[in-house]
């Protein structure tokens, strides 16, 4: 038996174990429980990263810029905040995708401007 097979019957076997034991209320609350571990695992990450490299280099830009990338980052966490708790669809995804992809042009862009040297 193929180890893909083997791990679609173990799936399979937890499902139906789930299921006849009435236990989706305890997998839904764990799945909660993940989706917020999760996003607080990324943002250790995310700080852990700033603070190895982007720290040193953002504290020589003039304040204006360091203050515009900042605020950028910072309504992308809400925005993927936002998205991971709630869940989205319709417009509600819409202004998700639209928002994170001003966030991340505006960081991008700020970042570009500062590390050019003409």
């Amino acid at each position: 038996m193929s180890p893909f097979v083997r791990n679609l019957a173990i799936l399979a076997a937890l499902a139906v174990v789930i299921v006849a034991l009435n236990q989706e209320t305890a997998l839904v609350t764990a799945s909660a429980l993940l989706r917020v571990a999760f996003f607080i695992v990324i943002g250790v990450v995310a700080y852990f990263f700033w603070r190895d490299f982007g720290r040193r280099e953002i504290a020589t830009w003039p304040t204006h810029a360091a203050g515009v990338f900042y605020a950028a980052v910072a309504l992308l966490v809400v925005d993927i905040g936002w998205y991971m708790i709630v869940g989205l669809g319709g417009r509600d995804l819409l202004a998700f995708i639209v928002v994170a992809a001003i966030c991340v042009y505006v960081g991008v862009r700020t970042w570009r401007g500062q590390r050019s040297y003409l």
